[in-house]
């Protein structure tokens, strides 16, 4: 037999064992959530508080559709705070990324028989995973304080998949965060960095609201267009100033992941390959 012609030699032989080390590094991911659920508690714990806190201490005081103070603010919040959710978890990819760099699990990863590519990408799947686990707890949390999409099963479908599309981006983000950092430490601290990416945004305020600098940044900040696109697929209210993507957010919500893959997505993959030298 020619070497052009063994078996691990083949394209579908390559193509096969490197979707076997993926689901290596899936099944790895849920593994450890198993072992120690006060993790996936935790972040799963952090959108049901700021719901309660934003929708009930501080939405009857918000006036979003012009009508009058808490009107339809739970329709108007709640597509917010899935954008949210799917936003900030990019830094639990981040120090997730980073434990396993600090406990040696990459470094064993990399010294292995196993595509360059899996532990990126098995974590992106694994990520995504958890993350729609995620948005289907959140949802249910909407539906039973009187939240409702009025948008047709196709729309609704639609604004879901939007919000994943949003987390899938993001996850290439922490990736690249978690292998660029030293350890864990430091990527919890950049939090209160994040923090703002997902505040300053349209996700409780309206960014005509706000200072005129203030709303601009709001406007343009990607949670933003996600939140407002999916706003309009759920037939909620949408307070929409006249900013391109305020008024194009289907567009916007589409473009906007697909910039951040585009750049983060190598660099994640060469930082990996790049580790140790």
């Amino acid at each position: 037999m020619t070497a052009a012609t063994l078996p691990d030699e083949t394209l579908g032989a390559r193509v096969k064992w490197t979707l076997h080390d993926y689901r290596a590094i899936v099944g790895q991911e849920f593994t450890h959530i198993v072992r120690e659920p006060a993790n996936f508690a935790w972040q799963l714990g952090f959108p049901i508080v700021m719901v309660l806190l934003f929708v009930y201490v501080f939405g009857s005081a918000m006036d979003v559709t012009g009508q009058g103070a808490g009107v339809d603010y739970v329709a108007y919040a709640m597509p917010g705070m899935f954008a949210m959710t799917m936003a900030f978890g990019f830094m639990n990819t981040a120090m997730a990324v980073a434990y396993a760099k600090e406990k040696g699990f990459v470094d064993r990863v990399r010294s292995m028989p196993m595509a360059s590519s899996a532990v990126v990408v098995g974590r992106n799947i694994a990520d995504t995973i958890h993350a729609a686990i995620d948005l289907t707890v959140l949802a249910v949390i909407a539906l039973v304080i009187g939240w409702r999409s009025e948008g047709t099963l196709l729309e609704t479908i639609g604004a879901f998949a939007l919000l994943l599309w949003l987390r899938f981006a993001l996850i290439w983000v922490g990736v690249w965060i978690g292998l660029s950092v030293k350890n864990v430490e430091q990527a919890s601290n950049l939090f209160a960095l994040a923090f703002p990416f997902g505040m300053v945004s349209s996700v409780f305020t309206p960014p005509e609201l706000m200072p005129d600098w203030l709303g601009a940044i709001a406007a343009w900040n990607p949670v933003s267009a996600t939140a407002t696109a999916i706003r309009e697929l759920f037939g909620n209210p949408a307070a929409v100033g006249g900013s391109w993507p305020e008024t194009h957010a289907l567009a916007a919500a589409i473009l906007w992941p697909v910039a951040i893959t585009l750049i983060f997505m190598p660099l994640a993959v060469r930082r990996f390959q790049n580790l140790g030298r």
